[in-house]
Order: C-alpha cells, then sequence, then structure tokens
C-alpha cells in the first residue's frame, strides 16, 4: 500500500531539512505510564470549547463565520466515539494568537484561536469558528500558506497524537504550497474539507464537512506517523 502521508523530509518544505532524520527511526517501548495516561475523558471539556467565535466575555469573533464538522472513522470505517478533537488557526486576517507571529495583521481580541470537542456515539464532531486568512511565511519568496485549520486527536494518551491540516475547496494558493504538495497527490483532496450545504445555516454560517479516517487505505495525511 502507497502512504498517503508526507515524507518527514521534503525539500520545497524548508524547515524539514532542519528537522528531519537523516536515520531510520527506532521504535521505543512505551512504559505503562506512556500507555494508560493521562486519561483524556469527558470532564475536562466543556460544550463551550467547539465555539471559537465567543470568548466567554460576551465579545464575539469578526470574519466569515463557519461551521466544520465531520465524524472520525477507523480502517474498517466504523465511529470512533470519545476521541478528543482539538483545533486552532490563524484569524480571520491571517494570524496567530502568539508571540512569534510577527505578520502585520490586526489580532482579534474576541478570538483565541483554539477550540475542543469530544466526538459522540456516531464518532461526530462539530465546531464554530471563522474562515482563517491566508498568511506570508517565509519559506520561499512570496510564500503564503492557504487558509486552513490544524487538527490534533488523541486517544487516551499523548503517544497517540496525530495532527493534520484541512484546507477549503478551490484555494488558489494550492499550487504554490509546499506543504500542500509534500502529500502524495493521490491523497491531497482527503485534506480538504467540502462545502456542506446542509450544514450551513440560514443568514448566520457557511458549513464545511471534514471526515477522519484514522489508518488503512483511506487514512487522512498526518504530520505524524
Amino acid at each position: 500500500m502507497t502512504s498517503p502521508h508526507p515524507p518527514l523530509l521534503s525539500p520545497g518544505y524548508k524547515s524539514t531539512v532542519l528537522r528531519a532524520p537523516l536515520q531510520a527511526p527506532i521504535l521505543l517501548p512505551g512504559s505503562l505510564s506512556e500507555l494508560t495516561g493521562p486519561a483524556l475523558g469527558e470532564g475536562p471539556v466543556a460544550s463551550g470549547d467547539a465555539d471559537l467565535t465567543l470568548d466567554g466575555k460576551g465579545g464575539e469573533a469578526q470574519g466569515q463565520r463557519i461551521i466544520v464538522h465531520g465524524q472520525v472513522r477507523d480502517a474498517a470505517g466504523r465511529p470512533v466515539r470519545d476521541q478528543l478533537v482539538e483545533v486552532w488557526q490563524a484569524n480571520a486576517a491571517g494570524r496567530y494568537l502568539h508571540k512569534w507571529d510577527r505578520h502585520d495583521a490586526p489580532l482579534d481580541p474576541h478570538f483565541t484561536g483554539v477550540g475542543r470537542a469530544l466526538t459522540d456515539d456516531e464518532g461526530r464532531y462539530r465546531f464554530v469558528t471563522v474562515k482563517p486568512g491566508a498568511y506570508p511565511w517565509g519559506n520561499h519568496p512570496n510564500a503564503w500558506r492557504p487558509a486552513h485549520i490544524h487538527f490534533s486527536l488523541f486517544g487516551r494518551a499523548f503517544t497517540q497524537r496525530l495532527v493534520t491540516q484541512m484546507y477549503f475547496p478551490d484555494d488558489p494558493l494550492f499550487a504554490f504550497d509546499p506543504i500542500y504538495h509534500s502529500v502524495p497527490e493521490f491523497a491531497r483532496d482527503r485534506l480538504v474539507a467540502g462545502f456542506d450545504l446542509g450544514a450551513t445555516i440560514d443568514s448566520w454560517a457557511l458549513g464545511f464537512r471534514f471526515d477522519i479516517v484514522l489508518s488503512g487505505d483511506s487514512a487522512t495525511p498526518w504530520e505524524t506517523k
């Protein structure tokens, strides 16, 4: 089976040249604490954590409101319940709330850009957020990242974490983005959400569906394997 995942070394994506291992990785056995903890259950996750547009103080984020939803499935197509799904993203102007982000774009005082949710019994998740803006990233001259949302999925331990990115349909920056192109061509569409009119709420928010497959022939490409 051809792997859908990007290689650890992709020369067009310059930072991989610095961080990619020069030798084959060695699999180390996990200890009991790594395999059994931390227990990431329902307690720490509140329902409001999945709405990135509200700051909890009466303020609301600026930008095009969107709903991002989908289903998490295993290699056999079965839904994965109680899966911790975390997201982080730039704001509508293309800037992260991070001290290292020096992009000359405004910060949104009502937008942190982070959210989390647990999948339900059918493996479904749902976030309300704003569509992120593109931003420059210095990889090469006039380099801009397509609009995207980062996804992290946990099992029941940190050693089971998987990270990927979700893109939006028909982005003109796809053609110029080495991160997107580091993914094998046959699997790139698995990273692009589909517009979902059924999830769209009239006069309020556009809907996008992004299903996630953890492994197997139809696996979502992961940054971590």
